[in-house]
């Protein structure tokens, strides 16, 4: 796996995009909140966001005075490969 998928925060954010498209900063930590039942540190959260950015698995470009994100297709291959990884290894229990 790689090794940006090891942190479950940086992969649901990448899900967010993936089934979003784009969105706002602000929004993508409401809906992580959201699913999470708890608050996110700011500088914890944008830190996750930051590192996506840089490792290339997501885009940030400034509309106005908001961060925008959308996950490049580095980022939305990697999503497509993870769900595939844990559709199989779900269908396999369910084999047993």
């Amino acid at each position: 796996m790689a090794k940006w998928l090891r942190s479950g925060r940086r992969r649901d954010i990448c899900v967010l995009l993936a089934a979003g498209g784009e969105m706002r900063g602000q929004q993508l930590k409401s809906d992580l909140e959201s699913h999470y039942d708890d608050r996110l540190e700011p500088k914890s959260f944008y830190g996750s966001l930051s590192a996506l950015v840089d490792a290339g698995f997501v885009e940030k470009r400034t509309e106005g005075i908001h961060d925008v994100y959308a996950l490049t297709d580095a980022g939305e291959r990697r999503v497509r490969e993870h769900y595939e990884w844990m559709r199989s290894r779900l269908e396999a229990e369910e084999r047993r």
